[in-house]
């Protein structure tokens, strides 16, 4: 189909000029599910541009990350179709692909017209609004840090750096190199198009401290599109690193002795009246509130890292002194601290959760992280004092394992509410099950040592 001026206007801008002139051969009707992987129906442009909605049974939300099913149903395996409908908003070009493609995020909901409340993207849209209805207006800025890693097509073999322009494999300990970042410099190029074709705002790219570890971040706004645009990042930065003979990883950990990738997230809280940030009083100073919300991610943080760290990999990039606090202590401009006050001016200051891995979620790890700073918010305690030295040296503060954060994550009661029951519900079981599929797996480490000696 050449699209039409009325499906055109239901468009956002940057899709209205992908298509103008250009026949819509396919459009991509997707949903984020528990892992944030990409799920849903491709179909033709005249047939999308003639439907309401589509539908997709629930299951897909019982998944592990291997494929297997959870038996998270509360009414046997019967597997209801959920309603589908476009969030037009969302809808931006698939700039890879050799087609006329678009893609376009949906809204979930039952039969009866009620949002699927373990839908990742519904948890986000409650958080929001449990700010909504106090009057704030949540605002992130998250970072994402990646590898691009060498092809690696068997599961057995260590994961290396790529090669880069010079012919060399990219280097570690070259954070914040310039030439770093330009041995793959092609890659990047690809990554600045792709994003320029999908609308979608960079604020920078940098060289971070492992080999082949780049850090993207992302302008600050609106928690929901900020976890839309992470979601059709980390589809357009694996098809431009493809596009070189690359892998693009978000694992956590994925080289041994490198560091790991960390989602770092920035909040801020505006007043929806004013539009003035809740953390600074007229004069600068630095509000109760900001104290408030600091307090609530030190007292709620360590049952939400189920959702941080989702993964028995996530945990292994929580190591001292190697760019990972593993800590609750907050301090301004204190890198060691989990909690860190970057230097701003006082319309801009806001909270850096350092927690979150680049495995997560970026959906569910928004909200819950969010969700630590609201319930700061209503239980209006202070936080204990400001850590100013390396905050490395004190005690681990989080689970150091997914079993035990699971076990944090079903007893905070009061976080349960704020994210939703049946949510939490569903993704400790469908979590248990993926943690029982990998102690079933026998690795070389315990095949090197301890074969043959005890």
């Amino acid at each position: 189909m050449t699209a039409n001026s009325e499906f055109l206007a239901r468009l956002p801008q940057v899709a209205q000029t992908y298509l103008e002139g250009q026949r819509l051969d396919e459009v991509e009707c997707i949903v984020a599910d528990l892992a944030g992987v990409a799920r849903g129906k491709a179909m033709p442009g005249p047939k999308f541009a003639r439907q309401t909605h589509f539908y997709l049974p629930n299951s897909i939300f019982f998944q592990t990350i291997t494929g297997d099913w959870a038996n998270a149903a509360t009414d046997g395996f019967t597997e209801p179709d959920m309603i589908l409908t476009p969030d037009w908003s969302t809808a931006t070009p698939a700039p890879w692909s050799a087609d006329c493609t678009l893609q376009v995020i949906h809204n979930i909901d039952d039969q009866q017209g009620k949002p699927i409340p373990f839908a990742p993207r519904n948890v986000l849209k409650r958080i929001v609004e449990l700010y909504n209805a106090k009057g704030w207006n949540p605002i992130v800025a998250p970072e994402m840090e990646f590898y691009l890693v060498a092809p690696n097509t068997d599961p057995a073999r260590e994961i290396e750096p790529p090669m880069g322009r010079s012919g060399r494999r990219a280097a570690a300990r070259q954070a914040y190199s310039m030439s770093a970042v330009d041995e793959y410099g092609p890659i990047v190029d690809d990554i600045y198009d792709f994003a320029e074709a999908q609308g979608l705002e960079i604020d920078g790219i940098l060289q971070e401290g492992g080999a082949g570890q780049l850090e993207l971040n992302l302008r600050h706004g609106n928690p929901v599109r900020l976890a839309d645009e992470i979601f059709f990042f980390k589809r357009l930065i694996r098809e431009a690193a493809l596009r070189h003979d690359t892998y693009a990883t978000f694992m956590a950990k994925p080289i041994e002795g490198e560091p790991g990738s960390a989602m770092h997230i920035h909040h801020s809280v505006v007043d929806s009246k004013t539009g003035k940030n809740i953390f600074s009083n007229d004069d600068g100073t630095e509000t109760a509130q900001f104290m408030h919300f600091i307090s609530g991610m030190q007292r709620h943080l360590p049952s939400v890292i189920a959702l941080l760290a989702p993964y028995v990999n996530s945990y292994r990039r929580y190591v001292p002194d190697f760019a990972a606090p593993i800590n609750l202590e907050w301090g301004r401009d204190n890198r060691t601290t989990g909690i860190r006050i970057p230097v701003s001016d006082p319309a801009s200051r806001r909270v850096e959760n350092r927690l979150p891995g680049m495995d997560c979620n970026p959906y569910l790890g928004i909200a819950a992280s969010l969700a630590c700073g609201y319930l700061g918010l209503i239980e209006a305690q202070d936080p204990g004092p400001e850590n100013t030295g390396d905050a490395y040296a004190s005690d681990d503060d989080i689970p150091r394992g997914i079993s035990d954060a699971l076990d944090l994550f079903e007893a905070n009661t009061a976080m349960t509410e704020v994210l939703g029951p049946e949510f939490c519900r569903v993704y400790s079981v469908v979590k248990a099950l993926e943690h029982k599929e990998f102690l079933q797996v026998i690795s070389p480490w315990e095949r090197e040592h301890l074969l043959t000696n005890v």
